[in-house]
């Protein structure tokens, strides 16, 4: 093991989906950039920092962000494209270190502590990383370095845009000291105001305070923690090429529905998109879990597990049709969302055939669907999803889409 401390790398891409659709399409850099639903109900993925000028968020409305940006331009989200890139600038990264932990599709940690006797330090990899995406991808990547993964996410947002900012080996405590206390991770809205009552304004003055004054105020095992991270005591890994512990896809409605029909009909076309991104990630699973968001926000889920895990759109279909009966129809839906966990493991997989059955030949309907799957699934490879449909989702209006398996963060950056 390299002595020393560690060289810890965060790094984000930044306005990722928004600076993909300006390089993609040169006439709009300069110009505010809003990625996102683009229907009366749509939300913002993400806002070039031509927007953000303007106020515009990622979460915010899309109504809102068209009175404070008029003159924005509303693009839908292309996440096979924000994919392709990002797999690109993946593969740079791993050409510096194989411990590569992704946050989300433009997120990720390194630790290149390992790295440094064959490139240089910290700052002199992250700035050659930040040199290739650039020329190789013709994307800005901020950079935050330091001994610990809290203090180099922190020193990422604190560059932003295009920023490379380095915490000195053993200066973390020192670098965090100054700054507001809610900078600190695991420190929200209820947490501050609570250390605010009690005379603590910067993450300096947490790790001042005494254990017992932090206990009384926000319980012991939240104020033992706090008040290490405080201190630079973050000894968390960088894990990498963690899996997906889900896949999954979910739909809001530019008009809430109600009744089973209608929401069988949107459960159809979401168990097809996760069935099809499971077959192209080689995955299968036994648990099926239904969202459903109604119109008051009010959300629950319910899931099964099934005996034998799949990747068939018509089992996840029936295995969430069957959890309908487990919620409140009689009350308008915003949203709904089908999501598979519980992945077979290799040996399992290996036993799989057709939607987890026995390794026998699959009777005639299933080698049927087997080989439908397989085609339609070339179909969308080639043309993409709405190139060939069933007759039953004919005429079903696009949708505003969520979930994708690849984005597991916020892609503002």
């Amino acid at each position: 093991m390299t002595p020393g401390p560690r060289t810890i790398l965060h790094l984000d891409l930044d306005a990722f989906y928004a600076s993909v659709e300006q390089l993609d399409h040169p006439e709009l850099r300069g110009r505010p950039v809003i990625v996102g639903g683009t229907g009366n109900r749509g939300v913002v993925c993400a806002a070039s920092y031509e927007a953000r000028r303007f106020g515009v968020r990622s979460a915010l409305p899309t109504a809102r962000a068209r009175r404070l940006c008029p003159d924005g331009v509303f693009l839908p989200p292309r996440f096979g494209r924000y994919s392709e890139l990002s797999r690109r600038v993946f593969d740079v990264y791993r050409r510096y270190t194989p411990l590569v932990e992704p946050l989300s599709l433009d997120e990720a940690f390194l630790d290149v502590t390992a790295s440094r006797a064959l490139h240089g330090g910290g700052p002199d990899i992250a700035r050659a990383i930040k040199a290739a995406v650039r020329g190789e991808c013709g994307l800005a990547v901020s950079a935050g370095v330091a001994d610990v993964k809290m203090a180099a996410k922190i020193a990422t947002d604190l560059g932003k845009p295009d920023g490379l900012v380095v915490v000195p080996p053993g200066g973390v405590a020192a670098f965090l000291a100054p700054l507001p206390v809610g900078r600190l991770w695991g420190v929200g809205e209820v947490t501050e105001a609570a250390l605010r009552r009690i005379g603590v304004a910067t993450i300096g003055d947490l790790a001042r305070m005494p254990e017992s004054a932090l206990a009384a105020a926000l319980g012991p095992t939240h104020a033992r923690g706090l008040r290490a991270l405080a201190c630079g005591e973050d000894p968390r890994e960088v894990v990498p090429d963690e899996e997906a512990k889900s896949v999954g896809a979910e739909d809001t409605f530019d008009q809430d529905l109600l009744g089973r029909p209608a929401l069988e009909r949107e459960l159809l076309a979401q168990a097809g998109t996760v069935a099809r991104r499971l077959r192209a990630a080689g995955l299968a699973g036994h648990v099926v879990t239904l969202k459903v968001k109604y119109a008051d926000f009010t959300l629950v889920t319910r899931r099964v597990t099934l005996e034998r895990a799949t990747d068939d759109d018509r089992a996840i279909f029936d295995a969430a049709c069957a959890q309908l009966a487990r919620v409140d129809l009689r009350r308008p839906v915003r949203l709904t969302g089908i999501s598979v966990s519980g992945f077979a493991g290799d040996e399992e997989r290996g036993q799989l055939g057709l939607f987890g059955g026995a390794p026998a030949p699959p009777p005639p309907e299933a080698s049927r669907r087997k080989a439908l799957n397989a085609a339609l699934d070339a179909l969308a490879g080639r043309f993409g999803e709405g190139a060939v449909t069933r007759a039953d989702l004919a005429g079903r209006p696009p949708r505003r889409r969520h979930g994708d398996p690849e984005d597991g963060g916020d892609p503002e950056g």
